[in-house]
């Protein structure tokens, strides 16, 4: 079995006695499921590791090697959350958020993605939603639907921002300040829906299936990430290499897509923005690649770390499987 590693260098203090630590906020954050049967939220102790997501699809993949030191109180209130020292061991992980009141997604927003798809840079940023529904955790299936099972499934690694706090015509230069933290999406695509064969164009149908949209593994804090726009963003498919860029090739930056998102609209707290996908998607290459039956996709970002998944066809994939 390949075990992939994600080493971090983040504090612990594993030596020093609770009396001596002043406890402090997140900064690297993850929910998961412990061996003691309850869902927690917790920042990592020592190397993430964890086994490829299993061929059979089975709810075993992601199983991992982890414990981690709960996190007391609101994870969006910087003052009202502390690491703990208490220690539990990790069973399962699960995406950093629990529910995502609204996806907003951003398409066309890497200059040479524009260019593989021959489409002009937009003058502004081009929206389409996914619903909650379509939240999926790491390692779990993505399940393409019978209805897109004709070889148009496809890949898109993209910076997902989280909103930490409600808020309205955001100004650019006060932007960030608004975000809780930064963490993987996989911005799962059919493209004979989205495009002219199928749906009309139809970006939100095509987008918003069940299951397409994983987060994880981790949700990071902007003290460990002061510029989200100098990140390498990869993604690979069954070990091969697809999409290896920046996210300073996004032609409208984090701060840009806040500001013009909040324009007389209220962004909610937990809201996701997904950021845009850069060049390497499957249906620009020749010949187009496409997403089958039991692929193992990882989506990976700088300091953020790798999501796995594991696409299921609708029709071949166990009605016993847990997805959710």
């Amino acid at each position: 079995m390949l075990i992939v590693h994600f080493i971090y260098f983040f504090p612990t203090h594993v030596n020093m006695r609770p009396s001596m630590q002043a406890l402090r906020p997140w900064t690297r954050l993850i929910r998961f499921l412990g061996k003691d049967g309850k869902i927690h939220h917790g920042e990592p102790v020592g190397p993430l590791s964890w086994p490829k997501a299993g061929s059979d699809l089975s709810a075993n993949a992601g199983k991992l090697t982890l414990s981690a030191k709960l996190i007391a109180g609101d994870i969006y209130s910087s003052s009202g959350n502390k690491v703990t020292e208490t220690v539990v061991e990790v069973d399962r992980l699960l995406s950093p958020l629990a529910h995502v009141p609204s996806f907003r997604c951003i398409g066309l927003n890497y200059a040479k993605h524009a260019a593989e798809t021959n489409m002009p840079i937009p003058k502004y940023p081009i929206l389409f939603m996914k619903p909650a529904g379509a939240l999926q955790d790491p390692f779990k299936p993505v399940v393409v639907p019978g209805i897109a099972e004709n070889k148009q499934a496809d890949w898109e690694s993209e910076l997902a921002v989280v909103i930490g706090k409600k808020c309205k015509n955001v100004k650019e230069e006060e932007a960030l300040q608004y975000v809780l933290g930064y963490t993987v999406g996989n911005d799962i695509s059919t493209r004979k829906w989205q495009g002219s064969n199928l749906g009309s164009g139809q970006w939100c149908f095509s987008k918003s299936f069940d299951t397409f949209a994983p987060l994880g593994p981790s949700l990071v804090s902007p003290a460990l990430i002061p510029d989200p726009n100098k990140l390498r963003i990869q993604s690979r498919v069954n070990g091969v290499s697809m999409q290896d860029s920046s996210t300073a090739d996004m032609i409208f930056n984090v701060p840009r897509l806040i500001a013009f998102l909040s324009q007389s609209t209220t962004l909610m707290q937990g809201d996701v923005i997904l950021t845009g996908t850069p060049e390497g998607v499957g249906f620009k290459r020749d010949p187009p690649i496409y997403l089958q039956h039991g692929d193992h996709v990882v989506c990976e970002i700088e300091h953020i770390g790798e999501l796995h998944n594991t696409i299921a066809y609708e029709s071949k994939f166990s009605e016993g499987t847990d997805q959710k």
